[in-house]
């Protein structure tokens, strides 16, 4: 049998952290891990945050990022162990025999630059091509990758594609080289839904073509079923299973694999709608100081205390400014919004410190939301001592009650949020937000940076609390798995509109309306052979119409 294109061996990576007030000491993050990849081969690398899923792909570069040392073991790349070589060799393996796409294409792409110059800079950096072979090796990636108008789009500057073309123009990139093996490292995690499925096809199709081998690394295990021939299960940094993409889907042998197999299994109950709504936002119209462009049309819905209305459709569709709107942020150029049977001002500054208590809002990035500087019991005990004027004894007992309601627990009040988990930190943040006894909270993708396991554990919680508290939930996702687990009821938005509306269980039912079918349709299923399947059912579908 011919040798691996990537063979590891005994892999061992740690690094050194310094705790505040402590001596630095060294922690392992992967634990001797061995794999082979052959040539045109894809493995996906799964796992929940802090698996080691990205720092053992980035190995397979020879690199070690944010500190991270490779510690032992044997990493070989054509036939060689590219540990062992010296930096000019590294240099040469990078952007070369292997190269690397990354979560975020806005983060990683110079937007000083056009598109052209970036995709073909390591082609040309590492002689593989002169700059008019590259240019036009490009250009024909751009093609295959399906991104509009390929002989020109590489003209423009990062900002002026979407973000699903620019995801697409960074696998173009990574392609260019010719490269033995692609890295790719949540390339499609930050999309929704329906732009997911297109860059899903593209990379795909480009493997296909290419020949390429590539490792795969997400925690969806739906997404990596679609396009990995081999799936390798990580905890801890450590290997808990390795197999065939459909043993791993359909016949996981160990409980870790088992669980995230199952994941998202929450049974909601739909439940009838209080007389009076809680929350009633009636012909809201919005647009941007100094724009005469409408980004929210004629909204009309409700909210029943107790309940949760879960807002769902692509970025841009007007999700988060409806929230900004009902929270007084965005003041609506038109209609009104009614709140437990008083009529809100559409300015934050003017509202009564009850409209205030009683409307909490949870963010989608925990990190952001906490001031790194203060401990978990100053964060949660600020609302405490801000509505209620709580101090001393009563506001400590308070904080470990809330802490004991978001199962944290003793133990938490003197950390700081880098001494938490992501899981951990947004229970913080709910922990926050209940301490003010809000009668509705804004959830604004809050499960969506998480790991399916983590984001099922706040799932239950929510609910959980909501049957507690009697607190009603405005959710809003893009994620559909998300909004069948807890909704009442669901407002499509699509282009600054409610485009169908109503209870789950008629939202979710036929007939669709084009783009509700279009977002149930493109929700990735654990199934081999969804992804083919979806995409033959759309070209049947346009070719009917």
């Amino acid at each position: 049998m011919s040798e691996p294109l990537l063979k590891v061996r005994g892999l061992k990576i740690g690094a050194t952290i310094y705790p505040p007030g402590e001596k630095s000491r060294h922690i392992d993050i992967v634990h001797g891990v061995d794999f082979d990849l052959e040539a045109g081969k894809v493995l996906g690398l799964i796992g929940e945050s802090g698996a080691g899923k990205s720092t053992i792909g980035l190995a397979a570069m020879a690199y070690g990022r944010g500190g991270v040392e490779l510690t032992g073991g044997e990493v070989w790349v054509n036939g060689r162990d590219v540990l062992q070589s010296g930096m000019p060799d590294k240099r040469k393996l990078r952007g070369a025999e292997v190269t690397y796409v990354s979560q975020s294409a806005a983060a990683s792409f110079n937007p000083a630059k056009r598109i052209m110059e970036q995709v073909t800079e390591a082609a040309i950096g590492q002689g593989k091509f002169t700059k008019a072979q590259a240019e036009e090796r490009a250009r024909a990636l751009f093609d295959k990758l399906g991104l509009p108008d390929p002989d020109n789009i590489g003209e423009r500057y990062p900002h002026q594609v979407s973000g699903g073309q620019l995801q697409r123009c960074m696998t173009a990139l990574a392609l260019c080289p010719q490269p033995d093996l692609v890295v790719f490292d949540e390339p499609t995690t930050a999309l929704d839904v329906t732009t997911q499925i297109d860059v899903l096809v593209a990379i795909k199709n480009a493997i296909r073509d290419t020949g390429v081998a590539a490792l795969y690394i997400t925690h969806d295990l739906a997404v990596v079923a679609q396009v990995s021939d081999h799936i390798m299960v990580l905890q801890q940094g450590a290997m808990v299973e390795y197999g065939t993409t459909d043993q791993i889907i359909n016949a996981p042998r160990e409980e870790y694999t088992k669980a995230l197999v199952s994941v998202r299994s929450i049974q909601h109950e739909e439940k009838t709608p209080t007389a009076n709504p809680l929350l009633t936002v009636k012909g809201v119209t919005a647009r941007y100081k100094g724009t005469s462009f409408d980004v929210l049309k004629d909204i009309n819905v409700d909210i029943h205390a107790g309940q949760t209305l879960a807002v769902v459709g692509e970025s841009g569709s007007g999700k988060s400014t409806l929230a900004r709107v009902i929270t007084g942020l965005l003041p609506p150029a038109a209609g009104e919004i009614n709140f437990d049977g008083r009529t809100l001002t559409p300015d934050l500054a003017t509202r009564p410190l009850d409209d205030l208590r009683e409307l909490q809002m949870i963010y989608q990035m925990a990190d952001t939301a906490m001031n790194p500087r203060q401990t978990v019991g100053t964060i949660i005990g600020r609302p405490l001592e801000f509505y209620f004027g709580l101090k001393g004894a009563a506001k400590q007992k308070r904080i470990q009650e809330l802490l004991d309601e978001i199962e944290l627990g003793e133990g938490f009040q003197d950390r700081y949020p880098a001494e938490l988990s992501g899981g951990q930190k947004q229970r913080v943040c709910i922990a926050r937000a209940l301490a003010a006894k809000p009668k509705l909270i804004i959830c604004d993708e809050v499960t969506s940076a998480l790991d399916p396991l983590v984001a099922d554990g706040i799932l239950k919680l929510l609910l959980n609390l909501q049957k507690v508290e009697n607190v009603a939930y405005l959710f809003i996702t893009h994620d559909l798995a998300t909004v069948k687990a807890i909704a009442d009821s669901i407002a499509v938005m699509f282009q600054g509109e409610v485009v169908r509306y109503g209870p789950k269980s008629q939202v979710l039912a036929p007939p669709f309306d084009d783009y509700t079918d279009l977002l149930l349709s493109s929700v990735p299923e654990m199934k081999i052979g969804w992804l083919e399947e979806t995409v033959a059912n759309r070209k049947m579908e346009s070719a009917g119409n």
